[in-house]
C-alpha cells in the first residue's frame, strides 16, 4: 500500500491556471468522446489568491459513470492512476499516483447534483473574498490536525462546504 504525502497548504502559486489549461488540452485530446459538461478547474488552486494543497483539481462533465468507463484507458496514457473513491458519484484519478499527486481528476455525471456542486462551490470561493479567507483558514488548521489522514481532512471540510452551497 501506497503512503499518501502529508498534506501541506502552500501559498497560491500564479502557475495553477496555466498548468490546469495544459492539462485541459491533454484531456480534452484523449476524452473527449466522453465528456459532455466541458473541462472544469475546480478546487482551491482555482481561487485567485487562495492558498490550497497543490494539486490541481479537474472535474469533467460526463454522460454517465457506465459510459465513461470507457475513458479509463486513453487516461491511463496521460499517467491518471484510477482511484476507486465515491464511486456512485464519481469516477476520481490521481496523476501520477495515489502517494504523490500532482492532479485529481473527477469524472463526474452532468446531470448529477455533485457536478453542480463542484462548480457552485468553487463559483462562491471566487466571488467572495471572505469566504474564501474563512476556507483557507479553516483549511490550514484541518492540514495541521490531519497532516497524514485525506479522508478526515476532507470529512471535516464538509460542514464548511454545505454552508456555503446553502447559501448560493
Amino acid at each position: 500500500m501506497n503512503q499518501d504525502a502529508p498534506i501541506e497548504i502552500v501559498a497560491y502559486d500564479p502557475a495553477w491556471p496555466r498548468m490546469f489549461e495544459e492539462e485541459r488540452a491533454r484531456l480534452e485530446a484523449a476524452i473527449a468522446p466522453w465528456v459532455t459538461g466541458g473541462i472544469h478547474h475546480v478546487g482551491s488552486t482555482a481561487v485567485p489568491g487562495l492558498a490550497a494543497k497543490p494539486v490541481i483539481d479537474v472535474l469533467a462533465g460526463v454522460g454517465s459513470l457506465d459510459a465513461s468507463r470507457a475513458s479509463f484507458a486513453p487516461l491511463k496514457q496521460l499517467d491518471y492512476d484510477y482511484a476507486p473513491y465515491r464511486e456512485q458519484e464519481m469516477h476520481w484519478f490521481c496523476k501520477p499516483s495515489r502517494s504523490y499527486r500532482t492532479h485529481h481528476l473527477h469524472l463526474i455525471p452532468t446531470a448529477s447534483e455533485r457536478y453542480r456542486e463542484e462548480l457552485a462551490f468553487r463559483d462562491a470561493l471566487r466571488a467572495d473574498p471572505s469566504i474564501a479567507r474563512d476556507y483557507e483558514q479553516l483549511k490550514r488548521v484541518l492540514a495541521d490536525s490531519y497532516r497524514h489522514d485525506r479522508e478526515a481532512y476532507t470529512d471535516a471540510k464538509a460542514g464548511f462546504v454545505a454552508e456555503v452551497l446553502a447559501g448560493t
